[in-house]
């Protein structure tokens, strides 16, 4: 009998419990939480286009690089990225030499230096596609193999075929149709 009591008490206090909470989801009454930007921060990294601050950007000039502002960065780094270049690149070896965007090695970097995706507002968005350069990145263009023609592809992007393919042809889920747009992690 007294485990009867313990259940019948055990119930109503549930009950209460459920009871007492309501659905107030219709109410309109929701508190926007806005973001917080209080507080100091400070820059560490940028990566406007992938892989050019890691590759072209030496070590002992990656914080002052990471903090410096983009419309300053090409006065600032080219002729270090053109070093590096021109070391890392049998295409840009002999003076004169260009990319396939008809680029040579003081152009290029230049371009490169200021590390920021461009984004076209009335074109295609597209890292390269042909026709369109840098007028944006869409999530299957294939950015790095991109990279690596401009850098060892030569003019035609038939040089130095072992350094100018990563081998990754897509990603390896298919990206959404609708916003987020990115692949599930999983």
């Amino acid at each position: 009998m007294k485990i009867y009591k313990i259940k019948y008490i055990a119930v109503a206090a549930f009950s209460l419990l459920v009871m007492s909470c309501s659905n107030n989801d219709d109410d309109n009454n929701m508190m926007e939480v806005g973001a917080d930007f209080s507080g100091t921060y400070a820059q560490k990294d940028q990566m406007g286009r992938p892989a050019v601050n890691t590759v072209f950007v030496s070590a002992d000039s990656k914080d002052a690089f990471n903090v410096t502002l983009p419309s300053n960065q090409s006065v600032q780094f080219q002729s270090m990225f053109e070093a590096n270049l021109k070391g890392l690149s049998p295409a840009f070896a002999n003076e004169g030499d260009k990319n396939a965007l008809g680029q040579d090695a003081a152009a290029f970097t230049g371009l490169l230096a200021t590390d920021v995706l461009n984004v076209s507002l009335d074109g295609t968005t597209t890292f390269y596609d042909g026709t369109n350069v840098l007028t944006g990145r869409a999530l299957a263009d294939d950015v790095i193999t991109v990279e690596l023609l401009l850098i060892f592809g030569g003019e035609d992007f038939t040089e130095n075929a072992a350094f100018s393919d990563d081998h990754v042809d897509a990603n390896d889920k298919m990206f959404l149709t609708s916003f987020p747009y990115l692949a599930s992690p999983w």
